[in-house]
């Protein structure tokens, strides 16, 4: 399976990429994980035309990178999406295998949030939580999170 992560931002702090790095080498032997970092778009003000100037700007660059297809399913992150346990989103993407899906792409915006068309050519807008986190912390749960759904799915022993 081919998974992939299209996010806004880099991870700049060292002790960041390095968690990253972590669990996209333990990924290696599930999956082939590709991570695609878009730039940030500046703030030029603080209006909220200014807001959605960027929030439109991240989207463009987000959607150019989609290439949605037969075989692809995109997942949003997105505050108000769906819940899954670390058992549900196993099963989840067991299920996307099974149904032909070899590519799912997993979407983290900017600080401001996703566009509406990226939201609306999403198959899912998952949520891990009300909690407000820093895209690079999220980015980090996120692999962590894909690593153990792979675990679980592998019966092996890590989800506790």
């Amino acid at each position: 399976m081919n998974i992939e992560i299209i996010c806004v931002g880099k991870l700049k702090e060292k002790y960041w990429q390095d968690a990253a790095d972590e669990y996209i080498k333990r990924l290696g032997r599930f999956a082939r994980l590709t991570v695609t970092e878009l730039p940030e778009e500046r703030l030029r003000g603080s209006s909220p035309a200014d807001e959605a100037a960027v929030i439109k700007a991240e989207g463009e660059s987000i959607l150019a990178k989609l290439q949605p297809g037969p075989q692809s399913f995109i997942i949003a992150l997105a505050v108000n999406g769906k819940r899954l346990t670390s058992e549900g989103l196993a099963e989840k993407i067991s299920g996307l295998g099974l149904e032909g899906k070899s590519r799912v792409v997993f979407v983290i915006g900017g600080s401001l949030g996703l566009s509406e068309d990226v939201l609306a050519a999403a198959d899912l807008k998952l949520s891990f939580s009300d909690f407000t986190f820093p895209h690079q912390l999220m980015r980090v749960i996120l692999l962590e999170q894909i690593y153990r759904a792979f675990k679980i799915n592998a019966g092996e022993t890590y989800h506790k």
